[in-house]
């Protein structure tokens, strides 16, 4: 608020008032806080959920994963067991997909080998069917 108690010019005219009068702002702010006050109780409501009773079904049952090494010079290692050609690796591949539960196949190939290897590999894999094919030990090929 101002006020202007005298003039100090030399001439009889008053002068002009440069401060804006706030009071209504202020009226203004204060109504729409009260507005928020008793509005914000209205949006807080809860929510009912119709929650399901009994037992919850059992977790499925994990995947059967094959471990699929490629060695150095090409040679593939089916869980241990050393596959003397590719017929032999392809035979597992099948039995593989003729499971009701296709198993995971996780390809592990070695830092040495070439990579006509790893694509014949993985080129039979998708030829007879198996879906679940996953390169894994890549922290190898850092660096």
């Amino acid at each position: 608020m101002a006020m202007n108690l005298g003039s100090s010019s030399a001439s009889g005219e008053p002068e002009v008032m440069v401060d804006m009068n706030t009071t209504p702002l202020i009226d203004v702010m204060l109504v729409l806080l009260i507005m928020l006050i008793i509005t914000i109780p209205i949006q807080l409501h809860a929510v009912n959920l119709n929650m399901p009773a009994g037992n919850p079904p059992p977790p499925p049952t994990p995947p059967e994963v094959v471990q699929l090494d490629i060695d150095f010079d090409g040679t593939v290692v089916w869980n241990g067991e050393v596959q003397p050609n590719r017929a032999a690796m392809e035979s597992k591949m099948a039995a593989a997909v003729a499971q009701p539960i296709q198993p995971e196949v996780h390809i592990r190939p070695n830092k040495l080998v070439a990579y006509r290897s790893v694509a014949a590999v993985m080129a039979s894999a998708q030829r007879l069917g198996l879906s679940k094919i996953g390169i894994v030990g890549n922290e190898q090929f850092v660096n």
